[in-house]
């Protein structure tokens, strides 16, 4: 049963302000985010050496907002090469500490620095001698200065308009806590299949692991015919194929060229006697074409860079080998 809908009644003046008020959010949090952009230094090339240099994992705490902060860090970093986990710091100190050995690194949230879960454990990280990585917003903070790198992720003032709720901050946090992830990605070299490894499931794994060859259209469901057929004839193989093509092959099915509905139409805009005329008097050659090793996103590209609704598949040497159209990429999941 549906809940009943309360209806709310706004003046003009009370829309705008709610627009303004929106628009004002976006605007402080944005300031908040480029702010960040001179503070990428030798501290974060420094944070960067020695999560590089991890032989265990990657350990996040942060409490309150700065911990959900920290959980997403944490699992961007895992799904990018990087393995890492967060740890609620007030569970750490009743045994979850022992989580933490001694060949992980730290990286620790807080925006006061004075995050008390935080430092209850803090003599303890510096006894087991793990680095330690502070993102605060006070640098001269117990957190800031106990850590071997502090990086500094202050706000001029929250978006609240009270300067109170974690906003601006937390965004800070977060987008440098995104720099950190990405720069390790790219300096160990990460790769779109490495990525698809570990996101299998759903969109974006059909996305990143299926190849052309797992859906394009190959043996008898290859529309194709040589060059010296009729064009009336070739009509036919599209048709009976229902891929809105056919391709033209020699004797060896190297490919020739092409021949779309939109040949058609042009062919019949020429006056071209389909009866009478030979396909390669009206197919398109240097039609673009792709390998069956490709990813079918790569396909996808392809398709919506040059416009068009289907591709050709074709070995190293130049044989026919496969089609495939937009169709097939939407029943793939691919689009």
């Amino acid at each position: 049963m549906k809940a009943e809908r309360r209806e709310i009644s706004l003046d003009q003046t009370e829309k705008d302000k709610l627009v303004s008020l929106g628009r004002a959010v976006i605007e402080t949090e944005a300031a908040a985010i480029t702010a960040l952009s001179s503070r990428i230094d030798a501290d974060f090339v420094c944070a960067c050496e020695f999560l590089l240099a991890c032989e265990g994992r990657i350990v996040i705490l942060g409490m309150g907002k700065s911990g959900h902060i920290g959980g997403k860090i944490a699992a961007t970093l895992a799904s990018t090469g990087s393995p890492a986990f967060f740890v609620h710091p007030g569970e750490a100190s009743h045994g979850d500490l022992g989580m933490i050995t001694t060949k992980d690194v730290v990286i620790a949230f807080s925006n006061s620095g004075e995050t008390e879960e935080i430092l209850t454990i803090l003599p303890l990280i510096k006894r087991l001698g793990v680095p330690l990585i502070a993102l605060t917003g006070n640098p001269p903070s117990t957190l800031g200065k106990a850590a071997d790198v502090h990086i500094d992720v202050s706000v001029a003032k929250e978006a609240c308009p009270l300067d109170l709720a974690p906003t601006s901050s937390t965004t800070a946090a977060l987008a440098m806590g995104d720099a950190l992830a990405i720069a390790l990605l790219e300096s160990r070299g990460f790769t779109a299949d490495d990525f698809a490894r570990s996101h299998p499931g759903g969109r974006l794994g059909r996305r990143l692991l299926l190849l052309i060859k797992d859906i394009m259209h190959c043996g008898d469901a290859l529309p194709v015919v040589r060059p010296d057929v009729l064009v009336v004839d070739a009509l036919m193989e599209m048709s009976s194929k229902g891929l809105g093509m056919t391709a033209v092959v020699n004797e060896q099915q190297q490919l020739l060229g092409v021949f779309t509905d939109g040949d058609v139409r042009r062919a019949l805009d020429k006056g071209v006697d389909v009866h009478k005329s030979t396909i390669d008097s009206v197919m398109s050659t240097g039609c673009k074409t792709v390998g069956p090793e490709d990813l079918a996103a790569e396909a996808l590209h392809l398709m919506e860079t040059h416009k068009v609704s289907a591709l050709l598949v074709v070995s190293e040497d130049g044989a026919l080998v496969g089609a495939l159209n937009m169709h097939d990429l939407l029943r793939a999941g691919v689009v």
